[in-house]
């Protein structure tokens, strides 16, 4: 137990905090630490920027969510302020820190929380208590391990833990329907990615794509709205052509739709965290990073593809270009491959 834990802290501490304003793969990642807590006798609380407020906001464990629109509204030392104020006014007597900025470390300071706990490093001096930072496990394990100086050690925690309400499920539900996707197995792709250098090129999602639909399975492809094009891109031509939910759902009506799907194909980016939160199995392809980051598809019944290069992995998250110019980690992973792995999938029914 990192740093030990006086008694009194289990006694006192009721409120927790969970700051958390980095992407969206990295809230759902966070979300089993609340059902912890809760679990522990702690009502838990997060902090999270819009565009993934929903993720917690639907969940059973999570007792409220505070929003810092760090990027508009609350920008600037005026908003920071203003924010702080509002920890301040929740009475918050915990703040955990699963990411590592020096703006999430000052937060819970201003807002005068008294225990604020979060990974060793460049930041420890702004916690009361540290964690080191165990890069060997996954990082749903790693945020749970924030709580071992409140004496709490959960058990490896299972899937689901996005819940997507009625409605969510109502409008996914409608969507297939829409495009004749009632029955059968359902193949969902999604291409996109923040970084460049993450996305498999859209021939390959194609040609998936292609010999799924040739095989009578439906095919529909997901992302926000910035995937938009390349999705239309990827679609147009094939017969019959596949749906595309990208930019037409929220958080968690994708959520619901990748729930109803059979196999989830995707980049190293949100919807694979999103797909093994509700329990639906994930081909998932890695380029310039590697799953032993702690960023791979949690659970049972997913699968990896990847090439054994020596120049693997080159960055901690992807990058706008690759270093050596040739892009093979992903521009040499074969359509065939990945077809083989989502078709093993189908066929376990995992």
């Amino acid at each position: 137990m990192p740093n030990g834990c006086p008694r009194s802290l289990r006694r006192t501490v009721s409120k927790a905090l969970i700051v958390q304003t980095a992407f969206i793969g990295d809230v759902v990642l966070t979300l089993p630490t609340a059902s912890a807590l809760r679990n522990a006798g702690f009502e838990a609380y997060f902090l999270v920027v819009p565009r993934t407020a929903e993720l917690p906001a639907f969940h059973p464990d999570v007792s409220g969510v505070l929003v810092y629109d760090k990027r508009e509204r609350d920008r600037g030392v005026s908003g920071f302020l203003r924010i702080a104020r509002a920890v301040r006014n929740g009475d918050f007597e915990l703040a955990l820190l699963p990411h590592r900025s020096l703006r999430s470390a000052l937060l819970p300071i201003f807002a005068g929380v008294p225990e604020r706990i979060g990974f060793s490093g460049p930041f420890s001096a702004l916690y009361t208590r540290s964690v080191p930072k165990n890069l060997e496990l996954h990082k749903v394990l790693r945020n749970l391990s924030l709580l071992e100086p409140l004496g709490i050690s959960p058990a490896p925690p299972e899937p689901p833990w996005l819940f997507p309400g009625g409605e969510h499920r109502k409008k996914a539900r409608a969507f297939l329907s829409e495009h004749g996707l009632d029955d059968g197995p359902i193949v969902a792709l999604a291409p996109g990615s923040i970084w460049p250098t993450k996305r498999w090129p859209p021939e390959g999602f194609r040609e998936v794509a292609k010999e799924l639909l040739r095989r009578g399975i439906g095919v529909v492809l997901v992302g926000g709205p910035g995937d938009v094009a390349l999705c239309r891109r990827i679609v147009d031509g094939l017969s019959p052509s596949p749906a595309v939910a990208a930019g037409k759902m929220s958080l968690m009506e994708s959520a619901a739709l990748l729930e109803l799907c059979s196999v989830l194909v995707s980049n190293d980016s949100a919807p694979v965290h999103i797909a093994s939160a509700v329990g639906t199995p994930v081909v998932a392809l890695f380029g310039p990073t590697v799953p032993a980051f702690g960023f791979g598809p949690y659970g049972k019944g997913h699968s990896i593809v990847e090439l054994d290069l020596p120049c693997r992995p080159c960055s901690s998250h992807g990058g706008k270009k690759c270093p050596k110019g040739h892009f093979m980690c992903m521009k040499g992973i074969a359509a065939e491959k990945v077809l083989k792995e989502v078709l093993v999938l189908l066929s376990t029914g995992t």
